[in-house]
């Protein structure tokens, strides 16, 4: 009699989860049909032979392109903004969360994964651009790439640019709706804080722009994480002058040359320097030859890597006068257009404009990255302990560092005048970046994972402290807490990672949340939440 009870509950068992599954497929069924009726030719499935290349084509990290990662049930590449409203209504209908991607440079892969069913909204098509030089101003679209709005500006004017980021492949969508920030910075703030207007989706499907949308929603979206709140269709940017020529130089100089000493000082000096004058330092590993000092056979280099809005002549007798110790002369300097600047500190020849309108990186590996803001110089023993952290062995392929200096108009900007809210106060920002290869990943990444946990760990002393700050565009789930299926959390949860990406600006995002998306349909596992009204 057990047994027999025993088998009644197996059966019923699998008859319960068959008709589970069946109703899902269904629902995914209903899902597809109402997506082609939209869109026709512009949804991949799986069963798609393009499915695979569309997925791959704009992911930047390689961590999230394994076969263990969820897949979307599917891609939509809409070629015209109306065609966009349609899809948030299928997937409302459909209970399915929308991932939208532009240029697919999200460190944790939130653009393109999700741990709950999910469709991808790839705007890669949706990327034209309009300059119009005599009112300095340019739409751009949200699936264009910065290489290509640099391009387009440079068509109509030698002497305009853009203050965004350094990147050509990154997508204007994601990088001005959290912030985005160059080698212009410190002269004139972040790519959003020269954001004017915007062309957005909301949760009922309605086109807006800023006067429709209102100011709050402006605000929001404009370095709190556009994805939170809707679909960002296009921007409308203030371009900024340039002279005809900039200067440009970079200097290395490694623990044999005094480079801790030259970083120490840096730390004091380069958020003070005039606008004009942006001067980085980038940190990595390096090998030299037995004997040559350095720790075993490795020492660090550190790069100052710089850019000076003005000529030779002005630049040289200003750092002799602040900065004699790097010793920087006329060679080292090299004068070019703005433009050609851009080419210039991604590596690229100078004269070779058309690369900024590839959409593919030459090359894409593994990396885990995470940042922090410094509001105290570190004192040279907490600097020799980084260099300690980059002999160990993760660090054999690539460990960097790049340390960017604050200042300047950064400084003038409200903290609460958009929702990036890092401003007076820091000396500059760390990136923490880790990078292995396809060999390294087979065999074990979590070392190099835990390796820049460690580092990041180390780093606490040193950095900015209640909270701890960390910049949304360079995302990092491991702060804070989430459900395991992928979705934001409670309130307090969510307030673990948004106080430090967004300080006291978090309070303020939550509230435009609520009113404008409060089913909370935007989601990722560190959006912006709606408050539950009861």
């Amino acid at each position: 009699m057990k047994l027999r009870s025993l088998l009644a509950l197996f059966f019923l068992a699998i008859f319960s989860f068959s008709l589970v599954v069946s109703s899902a497929k269904e629902h995914d069924l209903d899902f597809l049909e109402c997506l082609k009726k939209a869109h026709e030719s512009n949804v991949y499935t799986p069963t798609n032979s393009s499915y695979t290349s569309i997925l791959s084509f704009s992911i930047q990290n390689l961590r999230f392109d394994a076969p263990s990662t969820p897949k979307p049930l599917a891609i939509v590449t809409p070629q015209q903004e109306p065609q966009i409203p349609p899809v948030i209504r299928c997937a409302r209908e459909n209970e399915m969360e929308i991932r939208t991607r532009s240029g697919g440079h999200d460190y944790e892969g939130l653009s393109y994964v999700s741990k709950v069913p999910f469709l991808i909204l790839d705007l890669i098509n949706i990327s034209g651009i309009t300059v119009d030089a005599k009112s300095k101003t340019a739409w751009v679209q949200s699936g264009a790439t910065l290489g290509s709005l640099y391009y387009r500006v440079a068509e109509k004017s030698r002497t305009l640019g853009f203050p965004a980021g350094l990147c050509p492949t990154i997508g204007v969508g994601g990088h001005l709706g959290g912030g985005g920030y160059g080698t212009l910075m410190r002269k004139y703030g972040l790519a959003a804080d020269n954001v004017v207007d915007a062309r957005i989706v909301d949760v009922n499907g309605r086109i807006l722009d800023r006067k429709s949308m209102g100011e709050d929603l402006f605000w929001a979206i404009r370095g709190g994480g556009g994805a939170s709140f809707g679909v960002i269709l296009a921007w409308k940017v203030r371009l900024v002058d340039v002279p005809q020529n900039v200067t440009v130089f970079s200097i290395d100089r490694t623990l044999e040359q005094n480079a801790t000493r030259l970083i120490h000082k840096w730390q004091s000096l380069a958020h003070k320097l005039e606008k004009d004058l942006f001067i980085r330092v980038i940190l990595s590993r390096m090998n030299i030859k037995p004997n040559q000092g350095g720790t075993g056979n490795y020492t660090i280099r550190a790069t100052f890597n710089s850019l000076f809005v003005g000529g030779i002549d002005r630049l040289l007798p200003m750092m002799q006068e602040s900065f004699p110790e790097l010793g920087l002369v006329r060679k080292d300097c090299i004068t070019m257009s703005w433009i050609q600047s851009i080419l210039y500190f991604t590596g690229f020849p100078i004269d070779s404009l058309e690369l900024l309108l590839e959409r593919k990186q030459s090359s894409v590996g593994y990396f885990k990255a995470k940042s922090d803001y410094v509001q105290n110089p570190i004192p040279e023993n907490g600097l020799e302990g980084i260099w300690r952290m980059f002999f160990q062995a993760e660090a054999n392929l690539q460990a960097v560092m790049i340390f960017t200096p604050y200042g300047g108009r950064m400084d003038e900007i409200a903290a609460s005048s958009i929702p990036f809210p890092h401003r007076a106060g820091n000396l500059y920002k760390i990136q923490h970046l880790v990078f292995w290869g396809a060999a390294e990943a087979a065999r074990d990444s979590e070392r190099y994972l835990s390796w820049i946990r460690r580092l990041y760990k180390y780093m606490t002393p040193y950095v900015s402290k209640s909270p701890r700050e960390a910049y949304v565009n360079y995302r990092d789930l491991d702060i804070g807490a989430n459900n395991d299926n992928g979705t934001t959390t409670s309130y307090p949860q969510a307030k673990i990672w948004g106080s430090k990406y967004f300080k006291n600006n978090f309070d303020r995002l939550v509230r435009v949340k609520t009113v404008v998306d409060p089913g909370n349909f935007f989601k990722n596992e560190q959006s912006i939440p709606s408050l539950v009204i009861r």
